[in-house]
């Protein structure tokens, strides 16, 4: 079983095995219809299509943020119809370094489906290394997903009474925007520029090789304990802008052996849909 991430040497070996489910999470913040198209035009043998908003995210209200969670029963029907149940392995994969692919993955352990991998180096090392692809849409059977209790999140309201009563085990935010987004330099996507108060910034880029692979569990366990000190996991609270590039550094931890940090899962732009809740500005 592949609990995080999955090699394009291993995948190739199984993609005819049919227990697999490969799917496809390709996505674009600036043209959301981008990763669909590509999939039509091409993908992995079998893999079906999941997009990012109307398949992995619920609704927004205009105070849960831009990537808000499908609700379980939602989901479990999504999950249901690209034929995955508990006796599959699911491989979720994007254009390159899993970003986008690492949010099916959190979604999946989220309700107890632990067989859920992410492909290291996505479709660009498997395009790189000369393997199949197809543009033929996979026939399949619908399954029966059952989600099981989902794990626990944080929520906003923990995140502000964890800001005001210096609790003595405090959270520790990890905010896996780029640097220049959590000093408030730039902020292409939300109202406000800046980050939670106390926050700590881990671009999920630091979690990868120059060639876009994940860095080795040993190499990922000492970037965290440099960062994070002493900080049980179990603390360790994951924020980006909307919910997603953070399920990047909960899998980053999850390689390196560090279990049970958990998600904001409204993140950034949550936070600032109330302008009465606090914002800080630089490094």
């Amino acid at each position: 079983m592949y609990t995080t991430l999955i090699s394009t040497d291993a995948l190739a070996r199984q993609l005819a095995d049919p227990a697999l489910v490969v799917v496809d999470c390709r996505h674009n913040l600036s043209d959301v219809d981008a990763g669909e198209r590509a999939y039509h035009a091409s993908h992995l043998p079998g893999a079906r299509f999941m997009h990012l908003d109307r398949d992995l995210s619920g609704p927004r209200t205009g105070r849960n943020g831009r990537h808000p969670l499908p609700d379980v029963a939602s989901l479990s029907a999504t999950l249901s119809r690209a034929g995955i149940d508990a006796s599959r392995q699911v491989v979720a994969y994007d254009q390159n370094n899993g970003m986008w692919a690492s949010r099916l993955w959190w979604l999946l352990h989220w309700l107890g489906h632990d067989a859920a991998a992410v492909l290291d180096g996505g479709l660009d090392k498997w395009i790189a290394e000369q393997r199949p692809l197809t543009a033929d849409l996979p026939s399949f059977e619908p399954a029966s997903f059952v989600a099981m209790t989902p794990r626990p999140v944080v929520s906003t309201e923990a995140i502000l009474r964890n800001l005001s009563e210096r609790a003595s085990s405090p959270l520790t935010i990890l905010d896996a925007r780029a640097p220049e987004r959590f000093r408030g330099d730039i902020e292409p996507l939300d109202p406000v520029a800046g980050h939670i108060p106390g926050a700590i910034n881990r671009p999920y880029t630091a979690n990868l090789t120059p060639q876009g692979t994940f860095k080795s569990a040993e190499l990922l366990r000492r970037e965290f304990a440099a960062q994070l000190g002493t900080t049980a996991a179990a603390n360790v609270v994951h924020q980006c802008g909307s919910g997603v590039t953070a399920c990047h550094n909960v899998l980053a931890m999850t390689i390196a052996g560090l279990l049970g940090s958990r998600l904001y899962p409204g993140s950034w732009s949550e936070w600032v849909a109330d302008a009465a809740r606090p914002v800080a500005r630089g490094g």
